[in-house]
């Protein structure tokens, strides 16, 4: 155990970094969060937390709170927007683990859940901060702030920055990212019931090229109406010439895909409700320097197409909070971090960017076999387990190399479908 409290610095105010925040404030050290924007806030669309990242809310004791405001996912379905055969279909309710689920949140419900706890622990945010390097000095490392002033002294810092970090560059081994090709356009809309399931991610493709989604989200604040994450794959190279061909024709082209959408459809009324998200891989073979622990999509990030990045930003701050509890000083401590995330992290990195191009890319051949080989083998056991653990992120065991329990999942399926009001 380690015999001093320590002075910990956490760069970002995401999922990763208050998480790591509350974990590290409850075990007793003194831990202070800078964030580069004026006002923590959350980033991006809807994401599903899948038994992993909900897990890790579970420990940190706020299961029930982002439970009364997600919509719980049963089920990922997506078929060919043209002939309507069925291309995925994955439910968690399969093999030894048949109770797990996930929940479908809006980011500021995520986030809102986070910060109230760090509130409560009386965890220090300071705001408007760009951390742009880290400086070893006198045995702490020394944070530089923008302007190249120095903003304090700690034992340990923390990245959770984000995949635009600045601070990765400290890790022992660097790398940069390698940007992808596909992005989506993406917005946060009134939930519409009709033709879709309040308990699934329904999607629709096109090849490989087009790629519509629909996910339940819940609310995004106690008291909110429920909505909808309405998502549509662009190639990112063209994202201006579809703007430039204008909104009815884009509205237009997704309908011709997926007439249902309509509704949604008619919520968007300028370009300026579409985000442009774009993505990049990479993988830091070494998510540590000296005095530094880097976390989330500081560390690693994909495309979303597997749904594991707030999950897996979850399982690094329990992972480092559970090294630092067990070592004896904090070089151990991200030694040990370091093997606790190495194979979880890496087998998903690699499932992410090899499922990616049969889903967002140009090729004809790759979604020709998906559409006729995968929808067959996924009925034929263990097929179906085995994609199920994918979806959840277990299919390596992230639980015991962190120390972390999975929650019982028969007892939070009925806090799940108690808790939200309909």
């Amino acid at each position: 155990m380690m015999r001093k409290s320590l002075d910990v610095a956490v760069a970002g105010a995401g999922p990763a970094g208050l998480a790591v925040a509350l974990y590290l404030k409850r075990l007793g050290h003194r831990v202070t969060i800078y964030e580069r924007f004026d006002r923590p806030a959350p980033v991006g669309a809807g994401l599903i937390l899948q038994p992993t990242g909900l897990s890790v809310l579970d420990d940190l004791g706020l299961f029930s709170e982002i439970a009364a405001l997600g919509a719980r996912i049963d089920r990922l379905y997506g078929a060919d927007a043209k002939s309507g055969r069925t291309v995925l279909d994955v439910t968690y309710n399969v093999g030894g683990k048949g109770n797990r689920f996930g929940i479908a949140v809006h980011r500021a419900a995520l986030f809102g859940v986070l910060h109230e706890a760090a509130q409560r622990e009386g965890i220090a945010i300071h705001t408007g901060t760009d951390i742009t390097s880290v400086v070893e000095g006198s045995g702490k490392q020394a944070l530089v702030g923008a302007n190249g002033s120095e903003l304090g002294r700690f034992d340990l810092v923390v990245d959770a920055s984000g995949s635009r970090s600045k601070l990765r560059r400290a890790a022992a081994r660097p790398r940069e990212a390698r940007p992808l090709k596909y992005g989506v356009f993406w917005a946060s809309l009134g939930w519409h019931g009709e033709g879709f399931d309040e308990h699934a991610l329904l999607q629709r493709y096109d090849r490989a090229s087009v790629m519509i989604g629909v996910l339940p989200i819940g609310r995004a604040e106690p008291g909110g109406d429920r909505m909808a994450a309405f998502f549509w794959s662009v190639e990112s190279a063209k994202v201006a010439q579809v703007r430039e061909a204008g909104l009815a024709a884009w509205k237009e082209q997704v309908a011709s895909f997926w007439p249902a959408c309509q509704p949604y459809l008619d919520q968007i009324g300028d370009f300026s409700q579409l985000t442009h998200a774009c993505y990049a891989h990479h993988t830091l073979l070494l998510p540590a320097g000296r005095g530094l622990a880097i976390i989330g999509d500081a560390a690693h990030s994909t495309s979303p197409q597997l749904g594991q990045g707030a999950n897996m930003a979850l399982l690094d701050a329990a992972a480092l909070a559970c090294a630092i509890e067990r070592s004896d000083d904090v070089p151990s401590a991200l030694a040990a971090y370091v093997r606790a995330r190495r194979l979880h992290v890496r087998v998903f990195q690699a499932l992410s960017l090899s499922f990616t191009p049969f889903y967002q890319s140009n090729s004809r051949l790759l979604p020709f076999v998906r559409d006729r080989l995968v929808p067959g083998l996924a009925r034929i056991p263990p097929a179906p387990q085995l994609l199920a653990a994918m979806v959840s992120g277990t299919l390596v065991d992230p639980f015991g190399p962190i120390g972390l329990a999975e929650s019982n999942w028969a007892d939070k399926h009925a806090c799940q479908r108690s808790s939200i009001p309909a």
